[in-house]
């Protein structure tokens, strides 16, 4: 990824991210700075990112939620993001095209990666969601999505799509 004697960003990655992302390369470089800081060895491990996200979610259990994005993020599937991996998640979450965000949020719900997405997988990310709201706030959802099943219905029906998807 980066020069390995000099721990510098690689001009084939940069070049990647400056083609791919709306970040600058002062930006990317700056990233890239504060990435090394927090992860010497140029890799974030899923327990590392489980715990970054749970700063966002003090009052909450993110950790099943934090998975799932995870999963959809590690796209070489070696259970690590490394910097490229960690730029393009912040670009699709914070700034990426429509189709883009679409794309990945297919990929958030295709859980087992087959190319479908089930109501049962569905029902794992409403329910990893679900365990992110405070329960005094889940107490003032509408009757029909108070629950991760009740709100899985109501998007499964939707989408107009039958019992078995």
């Amino acid at each position: 990824m980066g020069n390995a004697k000099s721990g510098a960003l690689s001009k084939e990655v940069l070049e990647d991210l400056k083609t791919n992302t709306r970040y600058s390369e002062e930006e990317l470089c700056r990233w890239y700075e504060s990435f090394q800081r927090q992860c010497p060895d140029g890799r974030i491990s899923r327990a590392e990112f489980e715990k970054i996200y749970g700063t966002f979610f003090p009052n909450s259990d993110p950790q099943g939620y934090a998975r799932h994005v995870f999963r959809s993020f590690d796209t070489n599937d070696d259970g690590t993001l490394d910097f490229r991996e960690y730029i393009i998640a912040l670009h699709l979450t914070s700034s990426g095209k429509t189709h883009l965000k679409l794309e990945w949020a297919f990929s958030l719900f295709d859980v087992d990666r087959n190319g479908e997405v089930s109501k049962n997988e569905v029902l794992e990310i409403i329910t990893a969601i679900f365990k992110m709201i405070p329960p005094e706030e889940q107490k003032l959802l509408p009757e029909d999505e108070n629950s991760p099943q009740k709100r899985t219905d109501k998007l499964w029906a939707y989408f107009n799509k039958g019992d078995n998807g």
